[in-house]
């Protein structure tokens, strides 16, 4: 986020500081926590699912495997045991898709839970439960809603809460599910990897690779579908259609289109969402609809449409976040939607955020005040009621009315709607007691600001009124079970404000999740290979020129060789690494010096050997 800033104190609390720092070396870094089960081979990074629709969803997984092509079954049931098998079928994934395999079920019953599973050499992955989107008559849903999860800064102690709740339909995800920060140089409480910034498709695709191998990310996605947009981070902080404040290619970072679509591929192939145009990967925008209550439009605000930040005072009607496209289709979905509710699924805060009259953020819809009013108008015009945005990137916690021009803050009457942001799940947020009674003081359409804590949000809804719930974890430096409950605000159906809620929500018997969770079906034991103290997770970029990017895990501490063999069995690159202690590590080659052609990457630790096939280009 870059801020133009009248008060300095608020540089401190809003702004999104980073330090710089260069990375990469030939020997492994030592290891952040992560928990690769080798029972779980070869799907070391669960399943997951997304988008459900009445009669689809969206079911991913990922296959670590030696294979140039590797065929995976897949199988959904109607109960955790898969002996009501309804579906299923079978997908080939290779290197083009970097192993990981998305099929979208459909013919699916409205409002059902299902249980799924993947199975590859004989092998099957965890069970994975989602649920589809009701249709008709919907009395109440229950959503967790997310943002910004820097591992550098932290453990995802709220994602753990989630799954620990039992009581939501989905999980809402509005960006910043990765950073593309280097090691060290956004957090340090967990390492990182790659140790570089993200800018390759490489280093995206190693980068989604080790968020999914966190243990409370892992879970959240095997027990609930997700509905995610992306924001900045899943390719450049402060990105717009046409570059990045953290995009720089006279320091050799490239190309920002190439930087950009390596990001959105990595995207597509690591995230369990529907792709919404076949002809066109940029697009994330799409709605989905959960019966006569709500439709939820998930909003790109960053990649397709963004100009480039321009301060908060220019009124240029031609600037815009959204694009021409997605906002008519915006209106248009809003103005024509059955939907009691209209949640609007956003990356930054749509409400203003003033000191002395002036904007302090153009990043946020404060830089784009033109398109937010054309927005406003639309909404009036167009007779849409009910409508609630639901935003993350800030990395702490508002409930805000939309204030148009004559606002009364009293009774909230020319509010557009009202504007729930999330909390960050562990991205940094700066103590600053003060901070809530000056920002209150500048704007009467904020009713409530919390500016320190990492949590979630639940996003409670009925016929009645909508209801957000802010749950806070108490520490993201260590490994905790222990949350708070923060505060909850609502508006009632037809009002377009904020009141204070009397207390959490609480929910509808028919939503909370009465069995237990799926277990994995048990794998058959074969021989050594089932005890691996070594897992060849991926070898990056293939074809590859300069560098090469090996990641892996060990399970025991122990001796680790690596060799590049050419076709003819001769090795011509080796490194031994002495003692490696357990964790998930990452190797990065100088490959320079050798010539163009085709070559084995192998890694060996006792007895154990993997190797992949790669293609050196030039």
């Amino acid at each position: 986020m870059k801020y133009t800033y009248l008060f300095p104190l608020l540089f401190l609390i809003l702004s999104n500081l980073s330090l710089t720092a260069q990375h990469g070396n030939e020997g492994p870094n030592s290891p952040s926590r992560t928990d690769v089960d080798p029972a779980l081979e070869p799907f070391y990074h669960g399943v997951a699912s997304g988008d459900p629709l009445s009669d689809a969803v969206v079911i991913w997984t990922r296959v670590t495997t030696d294979s140039t092509l590797v065929d995976v079954e897949w199988q959904i049931a109607l109960d955790t045991g898969m002996t009501q098998v309804i579906q299923q079928g079978m997908v080939t994934t290779d290197a083009s898709a970097d192993y990981t395999v998305k099929v979208d079920v459909t013919g699916l019953q409205a409002d059902t839970w299902y249980y799924y599973e993947f199975k590859a050499n004989d092998r099957y992955s965890l069970r994975g439960r989602t649920r589809t989107a009701p249709v008709g008559d919907v009395d109440s849903l229950r959503f967790a809603v997310v943002s910004c999860a820097s591992w550098g800064h932290g453990y995802f102690n709220a994602y753990e809460r989630i799954v620990n709740r039992n009581d939501i339909h989905a999980v809402i995800h509005l960006g910043d599910y990765i950073y593309e920060y280097g090691d060290g140089e956004f957090g340090d409480v967990r390492e990182m990897f790659p140790l570089d910034e993200t800018i390759t498709l490489s280093h995206y695709r190693l980068r989604h690779s080790h968020y999914k191998c966190d243990p409370n990310l892992r879970t959240l996605h095997q027990q609930y579908p997700m509905m995610s947009v992306w924001d900045d981070h899943e390719t450049a902080n402060d990105a717009w259609n046409g570059g990045a404040s953290n995009h720089n290619p006279a320091e050799g970072e490239g190309d920002w289109f190439d930087r950009k679509s390596a990001g959105i591929q990595a995207y597509h192939e690591w995230m369990p969402f529907r792709k919404p145009d076949p002809t066109n990967d940029e697009r994330i925008y799409r709605r989905i609809s959960y019966g006569d209550l709500v439709d939820f439009h998930l909003m790109d605000t960053r990649l397709i449409g963004r100009n480039e930040q321009d301060g908060t005072s220019n009124n240029d009607p031609n600037r815009t976040m959204l694009g021409q496209a997605q906002f008519d289709w915006l209106v248009d979905g809003m103005s024509n939607s059955n939907a009691q509710w209209q949640v609007l699924c956003n990356q930054t805060m749509m409400a203003p955020l003033e000191i002395f009259g002036a904007g302090i953020n153009e990043d946020q819809w404060d830089g784009y005040p033109a398109e937010r009013e054309n927005l406003y108008n639309a909404i009036f015009a167009n007779g849409v009621e009910n409508v609630v945005v639901v935003t993350g990137d800030i990395h702490s916690s508002w409930a805000n009315d939309l204030p148009r021009s004559s606002y009364d803050p009293n009774t909230g009457a020319n509010s557009a709607g009202v504007e729930f942001v999330a909390p960050s799940v562990t991205s940094f947020s700066l103590p600053f007691e003060q901070g809530a009674t000056l920002i209150q003081a500048f704007n009467d359409h904020i009713k409530y600001v919390n500016l320190e804590p990492h949590g979630y949000i639940i996003l409670d809804l009925n016929k009645q009124r909508t209801q957000a719930d802010w749950y806070y974890v108490n520490t993201v430096e260590n490994p905790s079970i222990v949350e708070n409950y923060g505060a909850g605000y609502c508006t009632d159906s037809g009002t377009r404000f904020l009141k204070e809620a009397t207390g959490a929500a609480i929910a509808n018997p028919d939503v909370i999740y009465t069995q237990a969770p799926p277990d994995p079906r048990p794998n058959p034991v074969v021989g050594v290979q089932e005890a691996d103290n070594m897992v060849f997770f991926a070898a990056h970029p293939n074809p590859f020129s300069n560098e090469l990017y090996i990641q892996y895990f060990i399970q025991e501490t122990t001796d680790l060789n690596l060799k590049i063999v050419d076709v003819s069995g001769k090795i011509v690159l080796s490194r031994q690494y002495s003692q490696q202690t357990p964790g998930l590590k990452n190797i990065i080659l100088n490959s320079s010096a050798l010539s163009a052609g085709t070559y084995f990457v192998v890694l060996q630790s006792g007895k154990e050997l993997s190797q992949r096939l790669l293609i050196k280009a030039k």
